[in-house]
């Protein structure tokens, strides 16, 4: 164990503090980026309207006041919270990894706290999620029937891409569901390039795999692989509609993709972003009020 991970393992023991942050329709960038710094782990919850809330986790160690004199050095103006003490031996695990299991369609999603392999009848995959967009949200579930449903109908699946990759999940799936499948997974967030790649290892699925760092399409790696025989991209409705001529771009004739993150009154917009760039609409997939679709190139 190196220097890094013994200081990881010294900041997850014990109890901890958890700072929980009023929801907005949408953090500023440098907000998000001040919480990350500053905190041990910072995991994003999305509303039922499509608001974000974060939620902030720090060791026993964490100060209010210096929290507030570090934001007002760097301008950052903080929306409202309430802080929560929570006691435990391993808050990371206690608190932020643990989540009951998921089966999907063809999937059984377990947590790496599960201390056996499920018996299941089917793809079993063990995840790290703690930082990572969570692995029982409805629009991953959603994006898990999608992937389901798109191997029944023996779509194309060589090469995949996988833009704000989160926890790697839908990679994952994609990868346990074809071995034959190359994944190009990425995400803006450095900590979910990190966990999609433990969570690759995990599953002995990393030879398929290729992560990095990239700001949607933009990274070389992304385009290298290009063009894609699939691409999901389960994030929200403004990237999704920015990104959608890069999508197009990226993705093979008779391509398939695979887009999540939006609500009810989102889908026209979305969709209608998407169908101007040639996209058609194969599927609608409804969960709450959280939506999912399949289109085609």
């Amino acid at each position: 164990m190196n220097n890094q991970d013994e200081c990881w393992q010294t900041q997850k023991s014990g109890s901890c503090w958890q700072i929980t942050f009023a929801p907005m329709e949408e953090y500023p960038e440098q907000l998000v980026c001040f919480l990350e710094e500053y905190f041990n782990v910072v995991s994003c919850d999305y509303q039922d309207d499509g608001s974000e809330q974060y939620i902030a986790y720090q060791n026993a160690s964490f100060d209010e006041n210096d929290f507030k004199a570090a934001a007002r050095r760097q301008n950052i103006s903080l929306p409202e919270y309430q802080i929560g003490f929570l006691e435990s031996q391993n808050w990371l695990k206690d608190y932020v990894i643990e989540f009951p299991p998921v089966e999907v369609e063809d999937f059984y999603i377990y947590g790496i706290h599960e201390k056996e392999t499920p018996q299941t009848d089917k793809l079993a995959l063990k995840i790290y999620a703690a930082t990572a967009f969570g692995s029982s949200h409805q629009t991953t579930q959603s994006c898990l029937r999608a992937i389901s449903r798109l191997n029944k109908q023996n779509v194309p699946h060589h090469n995949i891409l996988d833009v704000g990759t989160g926890s790697g999940i839908l990679s994952l799936a994609a990868a346990k569901l074809w071995p034959d499948s190359k994944i190009t997974a990425v995400d803006i967030d450095e900590e979910a390039v990190w966990v999609t790649r433990q969570n690759a290892l995990d599953n002995n699925l990393q030879n398929q795999f290729n992560v990095e760092v990239s700001n949607g399409y933009n990274s070389e790696l992304v385009k290298n692989n290009a063009p894609y025989d699939l691409i999901f991209s389960n994030i929200l409705a403004r990237p999704l509609i920015e990104m959608a001529p890069d999508l197009y771009n990226s993705l093979k004739k008779g391509g398939y993709c695979i887009l999540s993150g939006f609500v009810d009154d989102q889908v026209d917009w979305v969709l209608g972003e998407h169908q101007k760039q040639g996209l058609r609409l194969v599927k609608l997939f409804e969960l709450d009020n959280w939506r999912a679709a399949v289109m085609e190139k």
